[in-house]
């Protein structure tokens, strides 16, 4: 297994010894799923300790940037979030001065979403960050595998 620089602050509990016998459960989807996940979560955790930003924190940020005057429920549902974790979200980022609210211009009932200039230097912390992690995670498969494992994964999320 690759050992990285923050190999030492996984709080996971260790792998079983050798080839510990895991039963019926070795051959659960599932089972490996959650695994993944939970590795995958730990080093973007340990990759993002400097930043005090979430997953959900990044992806509002991100996309706000990619799409300037975006309204909240618009940012939403691109993101399958709930209007009230959305909302908390947004109140957060506000109150860093990552982002702001403006009334939408095309429809006065929204409120548009705006990146603040610290938001837009954290973000590119975050994607330096995000570059970082994608490479461990990447670094397990060939090209072909990320693109064929993206696509296997979607047709669980889509």
């Amino acid at each position: 297994m690759i050992k990285d620089k923050f190999a030492d602050a996984v709080t996971a509990p260790p792998p079983p010894e050798g080839d510990a016998d895991i039963g019926a459960i070795k051959d659960i989807l599932g089972f490996h799923i959650r695994l993944a996940h939970g590795a995958c979560l730990r080093h973007f955790t340990e990759t993002f300790t400097d930043l005090d930003l979430t997953q959900k924190q990044v992806s509002v940020l991100w996309l706000v940037d990619d799409h300037p005057g975006i309204a909240q429920t618009d940012l939403a549902q691109r993101l399958r979030m709930d209007r009230a974790t959305t909302m908390a979200i947004i109140n957060r980022l506000q109150a860093k001065h990552f982002l702001r609210r403006d009334r939408s211009e095309k429809d006065g009932r929204k409120q548009a979403l705006h990146l603040e200039e610290p938001g837009k230097a954290m973000l590119a912390r975050a994607k330096a960050a995000i570059g970082e992690h994608e490479a461990w995670v990447k670094s397990r498969f060939s090209d072909k595998e990320v693109r064929q494992l993206i696509e296997l994964l979607s047709r669980i999320h889509e």
